[in-house]
């Protein structure tokens, strides 16, 4: 195995998840512009929504990310750091578009949390796996 092929695969998915984090921001950037909002939410529900898209995909990505590049530092294997890579960013990407399209429950929403959550739970199981050669 390529020494390196552990970094390339978090690389990959730090990259896709900055993307990610960038749309949100234009997102909350455009309602902003449309509504004349500076600061706050200025009482504009979508102008909310998508602020807390944005807010919610920045209290998991950060953290999975330096996941992703521990799993890469230990040597996990690519095909690890692939899968909870593509699961992480499968579920903030349904998330986001869910909570960016409506408060509600909806099914992007709660599929987008069960993966974040199915991705952190393997993340940190993997990193304690690793934690004791």
């Amino acid at each position: 195995m390529d020494p390196l092929a552990s970094a390339h695969a978090a690389a990959l998915w730090a990259g896709l998840h900055v993307i990610l984090l960038l749309v949100l921001s234009v997102l909350v950037t455009r309602q902003r512009r449309k509504h004349q909002v500076e600061i706050g939410d200025g009482g504009v529900p979508a102008l909310t929504q998508a602020i807390r898209a944005f807010g919610n995909a920045t209290e998991y990505v950060p953290t999975a990310l330096a996941g992703l590049a521990l799993l890469a530092l230990v040597g996990a294997l690519p095909l690890l750091i692939h899968a909870v890579g593509l699961t992480l960013f499968v579920g903030r990407v349904l998330h986001g578009f869910g909570l960016s399209r409506s408060i509600a429950a909806t099914w992007p929403r709660a599929v987008g949390v069960l993966a974040t959550w199915i991705a952190y739970v393997a993340m940190a199981a993997s990193l304690l796996f690793y934690a004791f050669p």
